[in-house]
């Protein structure tokens, strides 16, 4: 997928972000290439989501710069800033469905708001309706469409996000924690799903998480984040292979939880 000398698309550059007195990004640092999935791997609590929400400009940092094709989206006067930030979509961690909507309608949402960030124009309500129908069909919710979320399980809710993912056709993707608190059968359907859209949409993906047989399900590289800092990126082969005691100590811990899962 990847050539000899790949595209740089993000370009984050000594990041500093602190709530109060705890300081969660220490001067990271991180290149992520067009047309990739890059894994963000880590322990709970370390500041992977907030990085997240540092590329999507949910919030900006306090010291550093996110560089998307080498414009610093916080410095960007407003409409520029808003015409980049819509070419990103994120699927969060509850996957942040509105509970009075149904199911079909949450999908569609953002294109009853704006106009098609791919075209520039309005999508008409049978335009809608026909894309809602193919997005839900992509996930295998097709059946769900006028459900409500609170009628879902948890890994439907995550599909349903997915479906929203496909219909706006974002540039950029974001992950967080996809697959947290789905049983193995449901996650790896997930992790297909991923692979799937990354395919269709030709996009470029960041999946933060901390399973690790996700990560390895759905990634071409993988950064590790310890206390603040990216401190490894390297392809599969790098990463299972990598000698760094800190590395080394995530994967031997994650090892042990996969295998305490299947007893």
């Amino acid at each position: 997928m990847l050539g000899s000398e790949p595209e740089v698309l993000i370009d984050i550059q000594d990041l500093w972000k602190r709530y109060g007195k705890h300081e969660v990004l220490k001067g990271l640092n991180l290149q992520i290439y067009k047309g990739e999935t890059l894994v963000i791997l880590g322990r709970s609590g370390v500041g992977k989501s907030v990085l997240l929400r540092q590329i999507i400009g949910i919030e900006k940092p306090d010291k550093g710069a996110v560089l998307i094709e080498g414009k610093n989206i916080a410095t960007l006067p407003g409409a520029k800033r808003d015409r980049m930030l819509r070419r990103m979509g994120m699927l969060f961690q509850g996957a942040a469905l509105f509970d009075s909507l149904t199911v079909g309608q949450n999908v569609g949402f953002y294109l009853t708001q704006n106009p098609d960030p791919l075209t520039g124009k309005w999508v008409d309500k049978n335009a809608l309706k026909e894309r809602v129908g193919e997005a839900l069909s992509t996930v295998g919710l097709v059946e769900v469409g006028d459900k409500m979320p609170s009628e879902l399980s948890g890994g439907m809710r995550k599909r349903a996000g997915l479906a929203r993912l496909v219909l706006y056709r974002p540039e950029i993707l974001l992950y967080d924690e996809p697959t947290t608190g789905l049983d193995p059968v449901t996650a790896m359907q997930i992790n297909n799903m991923i692979n799937s859209i990354q395919a269709k949409l030709k996009a470029t993906s960041i999946v933060v998480t901390h399973d690790i047989k996700s990560a390895l399900s759905v990634g071409d590289r993988f950064a590790f984040h310890h206390e603040g800092k990216i401190l490894f990126v390297g392809n599969r082969e790098q990463f299972l292979s990598s000698k760094d005691p800190l590395v080394q100590a995530f994967l031997h811990e994650a090892a042990l939880t996969e295998e305490q899962l299947t007893r």
